[in-house]
């Protein structure tokens, strides 16, 4: 167990009615609930015209169709002035866009940019066609196109914060920690945020996206451990959030805990947190933001003001 505090959600009531009849019986049927979750918050987290929130879309930061990304960021701007945060999606590797239906996934992004804080929704590319490393090279190619053209929708280039849920999570860590990935430097990076992070490769009989796994990471298993994130926590001292679900897909909030407790040990000493959201799941963790619901996001932003 950590020392750290459960979140406890405060959801709609229709919300945790769903939440807790889904939850005990997530990872009989993740697919399924996926689609039920996102169905269900689709209508709750839609951001209204007037909101104040101005979008650039599609913007390329590479070459190829998926290198995109969405900016979101409060139309009243003044640039150079606000923190960032560049989200990266989930997606078992394989699958998964940084807009599902024009709400779900945006609406993370959408979030910050609401509390003035600018935010980037990052596509990527997908295994087998670019396997490991080339998610982390599309973290990374996505953090400096960021660096160099966030002032233009008024945000710092010194106060970026890279954020990855699920395949996006490793992406993410990948970028940061792994040694045999062209890295981002400690001081070039404000804070990683971490959510349901897929932070060890393994193809265990319960894992329901093995096939993901071996797509991305290769079909060699005597490779995994190298290419997980999880073995190299070490390598940076980057301020870290590592935040899971109660209702998690198999072993993703064992990792998670793993890599935050190995986070805590020297030669690390920046800002390291865990935050567990009761009541929600590997979707839900996500897909939640913009509906009312501030748990996480309060979570995230006072990590982002201490770090």
């Amino acid at each position: 167990m950590t020392n750290a505090e459960p979140l406890l959600a405060s959801p709609r009531s229709d919300t945790e009615a769903l939440l807790e009849e889904i939850g005990p019986k997530w990872a009989s049927d993740i697919n399924k609930h996926r689609d039920l979750v996102i169905a269900h918050y689709t209508p709750k987290v839609r951001h209204a015209a007037d909101d104040g929130v101005a979008i650039a879309r599609d913007l390329a930061y590479g070459a190829a169709p998926r290198q995109t990304l969405d900016v979101h960021f409060d139309a009243s701007w003044r640039p150079n002035t606000r923190d960032v945060v560049v989200f990266l999606h989930g997606g078992a590797f394989v699958r998964g866009k940084k807009s599902v239906n024009g709400q779900v996934y945006d609406n993370v992004a959408h979030w910050f940019a609401r509390r003035g804080i600018v935010g980037v929704n990052v596509e990527y590319r997908l295994a087998p066609a670019a396997a490991y490393p080339a998610g982390a090279q599309d973290a990374l190619h996505a953090f400096r196109w960021v660096q160099d053209n966030i002032a233009r929708y008024g945000g710092r280039a010194d106060r970026i914060f890279l954020m990855g849920h699920s395949a996006g999570g490793c992406h993410v860590a990948s970028a940061i920690f792994d040694p045999a990935c062209e890295r981002i430097a400690d001081q070039a990076l404000a804070g990683a945020i971490l959510v349901s992070a897929r932070l060890r490769a393994d193809t265990l009989p319960d894992n329901p996206n093995a096939e993901g796994v071996r797509a991305y990471f290769g079909a060699d298993p005597s490779l995994y451990e190298a290419r997980s994130p999880i073995s190299h926590v070490h390598t940076s001292n980057v301020a870290l959030l590592v935040a899971v679900a109660q209702y998690e897909n198999p072993h993703l909030d064992t990792y998670g805990e793993a890599f935050y407790r190995r986070a805590q040990a020297l030669p690390r000493t920046a800002l390291t947190r865990f935050v567990r959201l009761e009541r929600h799941n590997h979707t839900s963790i996500v897909a939640h933001f913009n509906s009312g619901e501030d748990t996480l996001g309060q979570a995230i932003t006072r990590f982002m003001a201490d770090a």
